[in-house]
């Protein structure tokens, strides 16, 4: 499978780095292209850079990596056509750091960054995941307890199937919590995460939902 990450800080590069360990191909997508370049460089042969609208048309599946705050302009520079019916994993959360640490959501109320994309991508099969966790887990977390979940949304059953099936190989448990509106309470799980690991100076955890 070819799969385009949209975005060079930590959140890509390690689900660029999951990806690759899987097997498939990786195009790191960047406005500098010697960020995406060095990774390519470093990670090998499947590996490879290009400007987000390259990465964007080259990708099967899409991961939206960028700062939250800047993620519908990416999607701009990328080119809104080359989303069309491609599942888009949405990890971002629409952070405010105006007021230091720790942030605020950005984006409030009856709306969230993941609706925001969805809306710019209306051709495009949406799915909020990996907002929940920290970059060092995000692929084969070890953790005493077991696999933790990861919470996902979407609107369209079949991207949250195949969302499913990665996280699987990926190393996780997948629960999803309903349409894309649900990114609402996802992203303000993400600010949970951080008051959490915040507390302690700690940020070697993630959620699981016990059932009965």
């Amino acid at each position: 499978m070819k799969v385009g990450v949209l975005g060079t800080g930590d959140v890509g590069k390690a689900l660029g780095n999951g990806f690759l360990a899987l097997g498939h191909e990786v195009k790191l997508g960047s406005r500098d292209a010697g960020k995406a370049g060095a990774w390519a460089k470093a990670a090998g042969g499947r590996a490879s850079a290009g400007s987000f609208a390259e990465t964007a048309a080259f990708g099967e599946v899409l991961v939206l990596a960028t700062l939250g705050v800047a993620a519908t302009q990416t999607l701009d520079l990328a080119g809104p056509q080359h989303f069309k019916d491609k599942l888009v994993i949405d990890t971002t959360n629409p952070l405010d750091f105006s007021a230091g640490f720790p942030p605020r959501l950005a984006i409030t109320g009856y709306d969230s960054g993941g609706e925001q994309i969805q809306r710019a991508l209306p051709g495009a099969r949406v799915v909020k995941a990996w907002n929940t966790v920290g970059h060092a887990h995000m692929f084969r977390p070890q953790f005493p307890d077991g696999p933790p979940d990861m919470f996902i949304c979407g609107n369209d059953a079949a991207a949250k199937q195949q969302m499913k099936g990665i996280l699987d190989q990926f190393g996780w448990g997948t629960v999803d919590v309903g349409n894309i509106e649900a990114a609402r309470y996802l992203e303000a799980m993400c600010l949970v995460w951080v008051l959490y690991g915040a507390s302690g100076n700690t940020w070697n955890h993630a959620f699981k939902l016990l059932r009965k």
